[in-house]
């Protein structure tokens, strides 16, 4: 089984990026963040383990100030260059930053959105997901989406195999009632055959009362 840590990552995006860098700077963004956020005003987002960057380019093309979170410094090079081809208008609405989900804190209640897609979790589930929230502002929106490391209708091991990634169970035990609204926590299955199912959660923080 790997050692999913920094090294093991960082080498990943390194062989990918050079053995296959014109399908990574391909790849669109989520179905899931495009179906779930197209209808919300921009405004301040968090894109945290952003990885190649497709998610949080496309926040930027719709108009959100975007800080991009990763710690692998081939993934957010990969990223930077992605945004500064696509112009100084959409480049300055990016910031990219290089950092590890597993300690770095966010600053809270600074987002209008905080997005954590297919991030492999090294520790605690909940404990993450409430870090993460804390960074949402008052009505602001956190989407997580997490790959089940096995198909729950076939049993078979998925790409996510070996990894501990967000499910709808946990993110919910992180989530409490009197803070949180759920728009939506359902596992949904990938629409290529055989590629399993992902764990999608989208909740809004309820508004600070004065």
């Amino acid at each position: 089984m790997a050692d999913y840590d920094q090294d093991f990552w960082e080498r990943l995006w390194l062989q990918t990026l050079e053995q296959r860098a014109e399908v990574v700077a391909s790849r669109p963004p989520s179905p899931h963040l495009i179906e779930q956020v197209q209808g919300l005003a921009a405004g301040s987002a968090l894109d945290a383990g952003c990885g190649h960057g497709a998610e949080a380019l496309w926040l930027a093309s719709k108009g959100w100030r975007v800080t991009a979170v990763d710690f692998s410094a081939a993934a957010l090079a990969h990223a930077q260059r992605m945004a500064d081809a696509a112009g100084p208008q959409l480049a300055e609405r990016l910031q990219f930053m290089q950092a590890d989900l597993a300690l770095w804190a966010p600053p809270a209640a600074q987002y209008d959105l905080v997005i954590s897609l297919y991030v492999h979790v090294v520790g605690s589930v909940q404990e993450m997901v409430r870090r993460l929230g804390s960074a949402v502002a008052s009505d602001g929106r956190l989407l997580l989406v997490g790959h089940l490391p096995v198909d729950p209708e076939t049993g078979a091991p998925t790409a996510a195999a070996g990894q501990v990634q967000v499910s709808v169970e946990l993110a919910l035990a992180a989530l409490p009632g009197d803070l949180w609204e759920i728009e939506l926590a359902r596992e949904l299955r990938r629409p290529a055959t055989g590629s399993g199912v992902d764990a999608v959660i989208h909740a809004r923080r309820r508004p600070v009362r004065a």
